[in-house]
């Protein structure tokens, strides 16, 4: 029987034995490339980036990326999707008791399975947090870096700024992919975008913090583009909090198999006529080298565009409409006093973007009520908000919500496309009186355009995480978070996560 500390090194030789290349990697290695590749300036750009690259914004906002997610993953531990991946992994595969799961004290996993539940766990109620173009960013990175952190010996812990640098690396690369499409601006049909540039962000934030050099962090990019991609059709099910999952697990795997010598294309991310690389999650495509974090012109994307922070766990789309419900409901408590009635309605309006995954009339479960407009507006009527317990069974199962959902209907106006940077949300109710309510958000409270104060951010952590910690340790869990870049080493975070 292997001890924790043998089953480390085990996990810890991936990286530091010798590796022993087939010749036609040497090859490809010392041979000079007459041009630089796009490829190639990922692999440079992810290799060279420092802690003095990143500005005092990026690592407040990454900070806060840090502690939402660590939140949202806390609490979607206490989920089913969340208890059935992590029995499949105790039960289908060998113990190693390396690295913590989100929510279970004592209980430990291989790295690689351990990255894998804790994704699970940051998406299963769809509560992390999303960036534009559209993806869910944190949830493929933070579980790779903190499970090869927790798997690290006690005395080579990265330090808090390495491994905010190697988070930053993570979020950037999956930001520069998603800017290669026009048509990623918008809320995806195809592929979930997460299972597609997380799995390479996680890829280059775990290469960045196990210092893979320059040709093994393209080859990390290029190995999880063969293991990137999930569709579309699984959302609103249990299956979906699987992508984020499988995006930080696979990153991960990618940088171990990189760090290993394992091959792959060098050309995996340029446009080459006749071969798909990346390419091929993407109708159009229009690749770009990224510049050296040493130029001077070079910013972090995080700089320009700030994240939005949900704050109730639903689909982004969803905030809009709940809030122009919200209005709505606000006018009729102050007309008619007390609760409202469906008897009082006789016509619900919803003026929305096409999409039709989130276009679900009569929603079954939970996870399809995170992706209903319907369900969200006639909820934010009822109640005058979305919460956590909104989703719970007994409220969906409301007869006066089911009541409400029956008089809906969704037009699609031509100037509300669907892209969370210029969409809308409108709810117009009519009354059985004959009066007319309207209610309209352009931007919710959350959204990057109207980001939540640290007040708030704080209270939707401290709700999440109290789900399952002590309040002392959701305090501490805080502290060291805020504190991140001046740790020596990450063992104050790890701490209140075993």
């Amino acid at each position: 029987m292997l001890s924790t500390a043998q089953r480390s090194v085990r996990y810890l030789s991936v990286i530091s034995a010798p590796r022993g290349f087939h010749k036609s990697a040497l090859e490809v290695a010392e041979r000079p490339s007459p041009e630089e590749t796009v490829t190639s300036s990922f692999g440079r750009f992810i290799q060279s980036v420092q802690p003095r690259h990143l500005s005092p914004t990026v690592l407040q906002r990454s900070k806060r990326m840090v502690l939402d997610s660590i939140g949202v993953g806390l609490l979607g531990s206490t989920t089913e999707v969340f208890q059935l991946t992590l029995q499949h992994c105790q039960q289908m595969y060998a113990s190693d008791d390396i690295s913590f799961v989100y929510g279970r004290q004592g209980v430990k996993l291989s790295p690689t399975l351990a990255t894998f539940v804790n994704g699970v766990a940051a998406h299963s109620m769809d509560f992390d947090d999303t960036w534009h173009p559209a993806t869910h960013p944190s949830g493929a990175v933070l579980p790779a870096l903190l499970a090869i952190s927790d798997m690290l010996p006690n005395n080579s812990k990265p330090s808090g700024l390495d491994f905010l640098t190697a988070f930053n690396v993570g979020i950037e690369i999956q930001g520069r992919l998603m800017r290669f499409s026009n048509k990623a601006h918008n809320i995806p049909k195809r592929f979930h975008p997460p299972s597609v540039v997380g799995t390479l962000g996680s890829a280059a934030a775990c290469a960045r913090l196990l210092c893979l050099d320059r040709n093994q962090c393209s080859n990390a990019l290029a190995i999880a583009a063969s293991l990137a991609g999930a569709p579309m059709a699984n959302a609103a099910t249990q299956t979906k909090p699987l992508h984020i999952g499988n995006a930080s697990r696979l990153g991960l795997e990618a940088a171990l198999l990189a760090s290993r010598g394992l091959e792959a294309s060098p050309l995996v991310l340029d446009a080459v006529p006749g071969v798909a690389g990346f390419s091929a999650f993407y109708e159009d495509y229009a690749p770009q080298p990224i510049s050296s974090p040493e130029e001077e012109d070079h910013s972090f994307l995080l700089e320009r565009q700030d994240i939005a922070f949900k704050r109730f766990p639903a689909h982004l789309g969803m905030h809009w409409i709940a809030d122009a419900a919200a209005i709505v409901h606000k006018t009729l408590v102050g007309l008619r006093g007390g609760s409202i009635s469906p008897n009082m309605v006789q016509d619900i309006l919803l003026r929305v973007p096409v999409s039709k995954y989130i276009n679900r009339p009569l929603p079954e479960s939970e996870h399809e009520a995170r992706h209903s407009f319907q369900f969200n507006a006639c909820t934010a009527l009822l109640d005058g908000e979305v919460t956590v317990q909104s989703f719970h069974p007994e409220t969906l199962q409301r007869p006066e919500l089911h009541a409400l959902l029956s008089r809906v209907r969704l037009e699609h106006p031509h100037d509300n496309p669907a892209n969370f940077n210029i969409m809308y949300g409108e709810v117009e109710v009519t009354l059985v009186s004959g009066d007319v309510l309207r209610g309209r958000c352009d931007t919710f409270y959350g959204h990057w355009r109207n980001p939540l104060s640290e007040e708030s951010l704080q209270r939707k952590f401290r709700n999440n995480a109290g789900a399952v910690l002590a309040p002392e340790r959701v305090e501490k869990l805080i502290e060291a978070v805020e504190d991140l870049e001046h740790l020596d080493d990450c063992k104050p975070l790890l701490a209140q996560l075993q």
